[in-house]
């Protein structure tokens, strides 16, 4: 299928062949009939895109501090490679259209096949031909209601919002600076509600389209037609509620806002304009300054959004899906009109013409619409306790074919996001021997920029089709946590050799399901990974250290840091707990310098706190105490470890100094890295090595599946120790 993208680091817009999403459960696959470019939104996008970097830099001091946060925490090398790999990617656009519902998903029964829907989210509503929509992102729409009208739902949903910020009451008087889409649709739903409005705006033609849609009057800011009109209809007193609805750097807006409100009246910010709110004259006034927050409530709340978790309406009155909906009653009925709004009609194959007159300005609009061509296309598919560690049971003998050095490693890839991209596939796609095959994801965009980037021969949303595609040696499970222990189940029932990123399973089940799909299959070609037991760093400083007569203690402070908000790693109820997901890195990296799986874990926590504290207890007496806290400084390092036995102490400083010290040398250190690397390397290339090596020769895995599952359960047995209170045993299942 086709697809509107823009490389935010080139600028460069275009219409991308790329693979048809997957229908997930909670959604619908629909085929977009009709799709709105917002002229507001959309075209800052497309402007921003193609300023200089230092330009980009200065519209969003946001982002800047948050790279200088990844700096500090992780390194300069680090950190550039994650943000050029961001700017250096294709990103969708659009967010409001209108289809026909092609597929229904697991989980939902409001629609079926070959209804008409009205879409909306900047993720799921794109210009595409077929999108993937969560259940509370779509609506039906209503009998009689054109499709291309009901395209403006998602606009229609931002303006509503704002008015509804506004509380605006029979009889009231408002006024809406801003003239664009979101401010024409604002004048109509306050006229329709019974209020008087006076619009403000530079351009005499949409001042003239405004009062045709019901403003009492519309006038250039700068003149004196606004004040004048607003005296009139006020008695001098002020308008109730002032929209912004503008854009831009001018403070002009919130200046007039206090000028022309009322004595405490309400000013509703919906666009994007400059906020430098004057002091006094907001303070004399003592106005109500509100935000409205895009399309309503559930408004970047994953739980709302992706997992379809209503809000009840007697707390919720209108939510974001309450809004669309609304909204196309309102247009199906009469009260508003978007046909006088539509300025040019462009067909879906003309897109990067039409972006670039209106960047250009030679095409002046207020809305323009994508029409789609009604094409058929093949459809694609995605898709004190005690804690049992699972025996690894295996039917026969597991048979790896050995490769010649001469053939590559053919590898497919399910899942395409940040980790992958930044921290595995740079080093496979420079590695020979090495054929990067099928990349898998079910958002087709992810695909077609992994494709792109990195050299994949294909890119897919057909999971089936690469598992039984034999010539493909091994499987990358990069997805989100809850759908690891799956896919590697069915990747390993494929024959495959697979590597998946941890966690390998949230739950004790998904761990048993793991371990059945091992046995029925007499298939264990499984890694996990565990990179930072292959961190050179880590390793010469073991190799130093020696082997150990009596038991170790084992200290490891990871400054985790807090996660930024809307996180996918927050949606604890889907994707498990924060340290169910990352937590076996640590354990398993001191499980590999102890030399041994652990037997008991404790786990403690203040309340509402997400600092935990876990001890780990080794068969020799043996202890590792992990420190995982969220609420130290952002500039101390991330990682640091030491182990102590037999009067030695081996110190790791965050993968960049390592040291150790020995009685032999009093007070003086026995061995330290000598330089400073050039970057963090926490293992990664050297654990798709060795994976690699494994793959081709048919020889052992890194790591024994054995430590793998130990792992793993003491990994879940955190969770059970923070609900129980004691320590947990790991019994080793009979």
């Amino acid at each position: 299928m086709k697809q509107v993208v823009q490389n935010y680091k080139s600028g460069e817009l275009a219409v991308l062949d790329v693979p048809v999403p997957g229908c997930k459960p909670g959604g619908v696959l629909v085929r977009t009939a009709y799709s709105l470019i917002s002229t507001g939104t959309e075209l800052m996008k497309v402007s921003e895109a193609g300023m200089s970097m230092l330009g980009k830099a200065r519209s969003r001091p946001d982002q800047v501090a948050k790279v200088m946060q990844s700096v500090a925490t992780n390194g300069v090398p680090a950190t550039y490679r994650k943000v050029m790999g961001k700017l250096d990617s294709y990103t969708p656009l659009g967010y409001s259209l209108c289809g026909v519902v092609e597929q229904v998903g697991a989980g939902v029964d409001d629609v079926k096949a070959g209804d008409l829907v009205a879409c909306a989210g900047n993720e799921h509503a794109l210009h595409a031909e077929l999108n993937w929509v969560p259940k509370n992102l779509y609506t039906p729409v209503p009998d009689g209601l054109a499709p291309r009208h009901a395209a403006f739902g998602t606009v229609g949903s931002i303006a509503m919002q704002g008015v509804r910020q506004g509380e605006p009451q029979l009889g009231e008087v408002a006024l809406v600076i801003g003239l664009g889409l979101i401010g024409q649709l604002v004048v109509q739903l306050l006229t329709a509600a019974g209020v008087r409005v006076v619009g403000a705006d530079p351009d005499p033609t949409r001042c003239e389209l405004a009062e045709r849609l019901g403003a009492a009057a519309c006038g250039d800011p700068a003149s004196t037609a606004v004040e004048a009109a607003v005296a009139e209809l006020t008695d001098g007193h002020g308008v109730d509620q002032v929209f912004l609805a503008a854009g831009g750097g001018s403070n002009q807006p919130v200046e007039l806002a206090a000028r022309l409100a009322r004595d405490r009246g309400r000013v509703v910010d919906i666009g994007k304009c400059r906020l430098d709110l004057p002091w006094n004259a907001y303070y004399e006034k003592e106005l109500d300054v509100r935000f409205s927050r895009s399309y309503g409530p559930g408004r970047y709340d994953p739980a709302y959004e992706l997992e379809g978790r209503d809000y009840p309406i007697g707390y919720v009155r209108w939510t974001e899906r309450r809004n669309l909906a609304c909204f196309l009653d309102l247009l199906a009925r009469g009260s508003v009109d978007v046909e006088p709004l539509v300025s040019h009609v462009a067909d879906f194959d003309d897109a990067v013409e039409t972006y670039q007159s209106l960047k250009d300005g030679d095409l002046k609009a207020v809305a323009v619409l994508f029409r789609y061509p009604e094409q058929a296309e093949e459809q694609g598919e995605s898709a004190a306790p005690e804690v049992s560690v699972p025996e690894v049971r295996r039917t026969g003998t597991t048979v790896a074919p050995v490769r010649s050095a001469k053939t590559p490693v053919r590898l497919a890839f399910v899942g395409a996001g940040n980790y992958a991209t930044s921290m595995l596939l740079p080093h496979l796609a420079q590695r020979e021997g090495v054929e990067l095959s099928t990349v898998v994801t079910t958002t087709a965009l992810s695909a077609a920029n992994a494709q792109r980037k990195f050299g994949f021969a294909e890119a897919t949303t057909d999971l089936d089709a690469v598992l039984g595609d034999k010539s493909i040696d091994a499987v990358f499970v990069v997805t989100r946590h809850s759908s690891h222990a799956e896919l590697t189940r069915r990747a390993l029932h494929a024959g495959k050799t697979v590597f998946v990123e941890k966690p390998l399973a949230l739950s004790e089940d998904e761990l048993a399901g793991v371990l059945a799909a091992v046995e029925e299959s007499g298939n264990d070609r499984l890694q996990v990974g565990f990179n930072r037991r292959f961190a050179p760093l880590l390793q010469e400083a073991r190799k130093r250290f020696g082997a150990r007569t009596g038991p170790a203690s084992l200290r490891y402070l990871v400054n985790a840091g807090k996660l930024q908000h809307g996180s996918w790693y927050l949606q604890q109820g889907a994707e498990g707990s924060r340290f169910a997901g990352e937590g076996g890195h640590f354990i398993d990296t001191a499980s590999w310098l102890l030399d041994a799986d652990p037997v008991s874990v404790y786990a403690t926590a203040a309340p509402g706190n997400e600092d935990l504290q876990v001890v780990l207890r080794y068969p020799d007496g043996s202890t590792a105490t992990i420190s995982y806290v969220t609420t130290g400084a952002a500039g101390f390092p991330k990682e640091t470890l030491d182990l102590i036995a037999d009067g030695k102490v081996l110190r790791l400083d965050d993968f960049v100094r390592a040291s150790v010290y020995s009685d032999g040398t009093v007070g003086r250190k026995q061995w330290v890295s000598s330089r400073l690397p050039k970057a963090r390397d926490k293992g990664q290339n050297a654990e798709l090595a060795a994976f690699i090596k494994a793959v081709r020769t048919g020889g052992p895995m890194p790591v024994p599946l054995e430590s793998l599952v130990a792992t793993t359960s003491a990994t879940l047995a955190v969770q059970a120790g923070l609900a129980g209170g004691a320590p947990v045993t790991l019994a080793r299942a009979r």
